[in-house]
């Protein structure tokens, strides 16, 4: 499922084989949490920008439209057009960050619904059926994610269960793959690395989830309020026990800068809503750093977002028009912004594959992880 082409360091250049086609790595996917980016973006606008992978949402999804609609309509992939691969988040962020009300039991975690208060159960079988009914490529095993910093104790009894949980999610997704009439029958799951920042739970985690021989493995419950340091930290002592033959995810992760470290400390996936939600208020990523268009300093300014960028925004919109639209609430502003930051990252990814390719990822990595972040 994965090759490894080669490493620079820790960082690695490969590429994931899907059964809806093959992700050049290190690569980031595009946020769709609803089956579209928050922006006025559709699946057809990702072809134009660079995309390789769109990441749905298993718990907005099974609350609206219904995962029952959504394979009656053939599923995400021709329900949202997208025709690449699809990685579904299995929803057990949310389920932790925006249930208001939460009971977790061993059979799994029952909830009260953000929109409408309606009472939930899901647990990893409710998940892996409801990530099967959106037929996406890949699949997230159902977890829990604790707040950082938690105590050790629960922090610990955590592990354990979303590893008793992983195991029925391995289970669970098999019995489906098989099943007649199977959206996709080869359906990828990935683990999730627990542990909080305890560095002895994250590395025992690690070590007992690869044994599990999974398509891929993820970093979750990092981003989350802890120092950028102790993230990156966590990163390092986890790599090492990571199969070097599969794919490796850093989950919710992150500014551009955040994604340079990680790549260098051998991470190949990358998701984050922060370029079309930074972009929706006018914060804009360039070569240059970051750029505020509702400054009033772009008011007369007829350049392009970024001089360096070819982007279908930068090719033909002005910073002046774009802070206009801004200022006037057009939605076309918000729509432009959001292109132009998508494009950026997955411009971004491109490059530092191509640097890896050329063995000089490490002088691309020191140029400009002082750069990407700096506030213009």
């Amino acid at each position: 499922m994965f090759n490894l082409i080669k490493t620079e360091g820790t960082a690695r250049r490969g590429e994931l084989v899907t059964p809806h086609g093959v992700v050049q790595t290190p690569a980031f996917m595009n946020v769709a949490t609803c089956g579209a980016i928050k922006g006025a973006v559709s699946a057809l606008d990702l072809k134009n920008i660079k995309c390789q992978v769109q990441l749905c949402n298993t718990y907005h999804l099974h609350l609206r439209p219904g995962d029952g609609n959504v394979r009656a309509l053939g599923g995400l992939h021709r329900f949202t057009r997208w025709d690449g691969p699809i990685l579904t988040d299995s929803g057990g962020f949310q389920v932790f960050s925006l249930a208001k009300l939460r009971n977790i039991k061993e059979e799994g975690v029952y909830f009260n619904s953000h929109i409408d208060g309606r009472k939930i159960f899901m647990g990893p079988e409710e998940s892996m059926t409801i990530q099967s009914n959106l037929g996406s490529t890949i699949a997230m095993a159902f977890d829990e994610c604790v707040e950082n910093p938690s105590p050790y104790e629960y922090t610990r009894d955590s592990v354990a269960r979303t590893t008793r949980w992983l195991k029925r999610c391995a289970a669970k997704l098999a019995e489906l793959n098989r099943s007649p009439g199977t959206l996709n029958p080869e359906q990828m799951l990935f683990g999730i690395n627990q542990g909080g920042t305890y560095h002895d739970l994250r590395t025992d985690h690690m070590k007992e989830i690869a044994e599990l021989d999974l398509d891929g493995y993820a970093i979750g419950g990092l981003a989350v309020g802890e120092p950028t340091e102790v993230m990156y930290e966590i990163i390092e002592t986890v790599e090492p026990f990571a199969p070097k033959n599969k794919i490796r995810y850093l989950m919710g992760v992150g500014t551009p800068v955040n994604i340079l470290e990680s790549v260098a400390r051998g991470v190949d996936l990358f998701d984050c809503v922060m370029p079309s939600r930074n972009a929706r208020h006018g914060q804009l990523f360039t070569w240059q750093g970051v750029r505020n268009i509702n400054n009033a300093k772009y008011e007369l300014d007829d350049a392009p977002i970024d001089p360096d960028c070819d982007c279908p925004v930068c090719r033909s919109f002005s910073r002046a028009y774009i802070r206009h639209l801004m200022k006037s609430g057009e939605m076309l502003g918000m729509r432009l912004a959001v292109l132009h930051n998508l494009y950026f990252y997955n411009n971004l990814m491109e490059i530092i594959r191509k640097e890896l390719d050329n063995g000089t990822f490490h002088d691309f990595y020191a140029k400009y992880r002082e750069i990407l972040g700096t506030r213009i």
